[in-house]
């Protein structure tokens, strides 16, 4: 299949040049700079540059962007094919021209248009492309007909890359038009139409359906109907083009976020933990069965380069493993309530989400009324350091998940230790829900976590790693007590000498200004 495709872009570079042998040679355009023949166009050349080329294709990027960096690299190699065609690409810097930017209501970092015969409101939009390759099957694609992808496949069924296939009874049908205008929008994927019976009956199927074949095997199939549309059957290859789970990383970032599927469920796991292939399968059996409806997206918390999608996420490595399902519409991100995850589980919340049943994950739950009543004070995000860094307490907090027995487990004592301390006015007891609230602070160890926040102006958090009994609990907040009040009159000594030094500075500048005067 893939040698059908180079002969089929071959023969349209061989026809684009032909046609520009007839025609007059065009002069170079020195207000609009070329660099590997493709044109730099600026608010001041653009639409110069649209009434001057039959049909423009411009890259709009922004020079700091990987993407656009393996875009322009695309568009360079696609530019050397194109020589002599009425074809011309072009790139605009949206970070320098960003009054153009917004003339022609563009707003992503990687917008790739065609601009035909000078029409400068109603452009085409090309799909992002992975190679040089794809830019030119695209307008090959684009300016062609279904009958280009009428293929034999008796030599190319056992191709390594992935072939769609159409089998179709009748080859003016309005299916084959709907899967070449699928095709014209996917041209990384490789398309063909037959219609030969012995390769439906090898797969046992019928007339009318679209298959999708890697090395003779059939990946999946999608029976044709008169309510089939050009964007069910985009959604259906993409999908069934990427494995039930698929990791997160620098080459597998822009088909994840490309995908029409806006479901998106992500695990966060270590690889080299000893639970991942079990978690991972758990994941990936899971995913089976919402293909079509939820992305399901595995990442690694050992890999750095992940950090800002993790940050992004507000999840650290010691967190994992855990779920996170989000909707990249809203944005609304909603957490696995769950320390088992098995296909079940998994399964149980992605249904729940789907149904609208599940609680999203937010920055904060709202304070509950009474919240500082009890021994023990229920903190939530908007108090949490209000509260722990308050420099006349001394605050012992549990950080706990509701879903997990070790949590609950510790919850008589916290009940406790708060009763233990009553009578202290410095010592205040408390506990948030970890997987309800962002927790903004650095804690180290996986929940349930008890954390000291010493009666000091220094935002300081000492972890408590010792035994779990009151007397011990009890010991450890008198040890810190002792070591904060140390460091607190050091602290006191240093806030003293800096008021009484921008006093003397203020009233330096003071007498400044009355000498002046």
């Amino acid at each position: 299949m893939k040698t059908l495709l180079l002969l089929g872009v071959t023969a349209f570079c061989l026809c684009v040049f032909a046609a520009a042998d007839k025609q007059p040679e065009q002069h170079a355009d020195k207000s609009s700079p070329e660099e590997d023949d493709v044109l730099q166009l600026k608010k001041g050349n653009f639409n110069r540059a649209l009434r001057k080329y039959k049909q423009l294709l411009v890259h709009f990027y922004a020079p700091l962007s990987g993407e656009g960096h393996r875009i322009s690299a695309a568009f360079e190699g696609a530019a050397a094919e194109l020589q002599g065609s009425e074809v011309r690409l072009a790139v605009v810097d949206v970070t320098k021209e960003k009054d153009l930017a917004k003339e022609l209501n563009v707003t992503g970092l990687a917008t790739i248009r065609l601009y035909i015969s000078g029409d400068k409101h109603n452009p085409v939009t090309c799909p992002v492309p992975q190679s040089s390759a794809s830019i030119l099957t695209w307008l090959k694609r684009r300016a062609g007909s279904s009958a280009d992808l009428i293929a034999d496949l008796s030599q190319s069924e056992a191709s390594e890359e992935l072939t769609v296939v159409g089998f179709f009874k009748e080859l003016n049908h309005e299916y084959v038009q709907v899967f070449y205008n699928a095709a014209v929008n996917l041209p990384d994927v490789n398309f063909a139409v037959t219609q030969n019976d012995e390769l439906i009956t090898k797969y046992g199927l019928t007339h009318d359906v679209v298959l999708m074949l890697k090395k003779s095997k059939l990946i999946q199939a999608y029976k044709m109907t008169p309510e089939t549309s050009k964007e069910m059957l985009i959604i259906f290859i993409t999908v069934y083009q990427m494995d039930p789970v698929t990791e997160y990383t620098g080459q597998t970032a822009t088909q994840i976020l490309a995908s029409p599927v806006l479901n998106h469920a992500l695990l966060f796991v270590n690889k080299s933990s000893a639970a991942f292939k079990e978690i991972h399968s758990a994941f990936n059996g899971a995913a089976e069965a919402f293909r079509l409806k939820i992305l399901f997206v595995c990442v690694d918390v050992d890999e750095p380069r992940n950090g800002r999608l993790m940050e992004y996420f507000r999840v650290r490595d010691f967190e994992a493993p855990l779920i996170r399902l989000v909707n990249l519409t809203d944005h609304v991100t909603y957490h696995l309530p769950s320390d088992t995850l098995d296909v079940e589980t998994i399964k149980t919340f992605c249904q729940s989400y789907l149904q609208g049943k599940a609680k999203p994950k937010m920055q904060s739950e709202p304070i509950p009324e009474g919240w500082d009543k009890q021994p023990v004070k229920e903190l939530v995000g908007m108090t949490l350091e209000n509260v722990g860094f308050n420099p006349n307490k001394t605050v012992f907090v549990l950080f706990y998940l509701p879903y997990s027995a070790e949590s609950r487990a510790l919850f008589p004592l916290w009940e406790e230790l708060a009763e233990a301390t009553k009578e202290r006015e410095d010592v205040v007891v408390a506990r948030i829900d970890a997987s309800a609230n962002d927790i903004n602070m650095s804690i180290q160890g996986s929940y349930p976590s008890l954390c000291l926040f010493p009666a000091l102006y220094a935002e300081r958090v000492v972890v408590y790693t010792g035994k779990k009994k009151v007397k011990d609990l009890v010991k450890f907040v008198d040890k810190e007590m002792e070591k904060a009040k140390k460091y607190r009159v050091k602290e006191d000594e240093d806030r003293r000498e800096y008021i009484e030094a921008a006093k003397a500075e203020e009233a330096k500048n003071a007498n400044k200004t009355k000498d002046e005067l």
